[in-house]
């Protein structure tokens, strides 16, 4: 139960919503708006939403670098100490963006 929900679950989940986001843009592509006129219509709402958006992605892609990068290809670089205070530097910004975006968008 434990290798379907964390092991396989996952790369079946992210192949539907690629397949699906695919199909969906090469059969309706005219359905796809990214305008929301009344959400971004004040200028509060429009920096929460970047904020949010920057720092959610910024963090998506820090985990997956820190997730999936071995220790043996950094360790020429930089230390395990160096890269863990790397890691909440970069994680503390990135998720303290997220955040005020976040209050901002509530």
């Amino acid at each position: 139960m434990n290798e379907m929900l964390f092991g396989v679950f996952p790369y079946i989940a992210t192949t539907i919503f690629l397949l699906g986001s695919l199909y969906r843009y090469d059969r309706e592509q005219y359905t796809w708006k990214a305008n929301s006129s009344q959400l971004l219509s004040s200028k509060g709402m429009r920096l929460g939403s970047n904020l949010f958006h920057i720092g959610i992605i910024l963090l998506f892609f820090g985990h997956l670098i820190g997730l999936v990068t071995p220790h043996d290809v950094y360790k020429h670089f930089i230390s395990a100490e160096h890269k863990q205070i790397l890691a909440m530097t970069a994680g503390g910004i990135f998720g303290t963006l997220c955040f005020i975006g976040m209050v901002i968008l509530i």
